[in-house]
């Protein structure tokens, strides 16, 4: 059986963000890259990253950041600092 983090890891190289999304990210996490959607799928597999599922939406907790991913469509919604 596979966990969350290896069924969004296995759909990786669907992941995509709208441009709203991206700058939304990129904002919230003070990223200076024009690649957020690589930043986001580096962060998914790092051994320490932590996937779960609520709905409809991937929520992956890793280096104190928080990304959110539409679980049907693998568009990247936001991600955001956390404490």
């Amino acid at each position: 059986m596979f966990s969350e983090k290896d069924k969004l890891i296995d759909s990786l190289k669907f992941l995509h963000t709208t441009e709203l999304g991206a700058e939304r990210a990129g904002h919230n996490l003070g990223l200076d890259t024009g690649d957020i959607v690589g930043w986001c799928a580096a962060s998914i597999v790092l051994p320490e990253s932590v996937v779960t599922r609520r709905g409809n939406n991937w929520n992956v907790r890793v280096a104190g950041c928080e990304i959110t991913v539409n679980a049907d469509s693998l568009t990247i919604i936001t991600a955001h600092k956390y404490r």
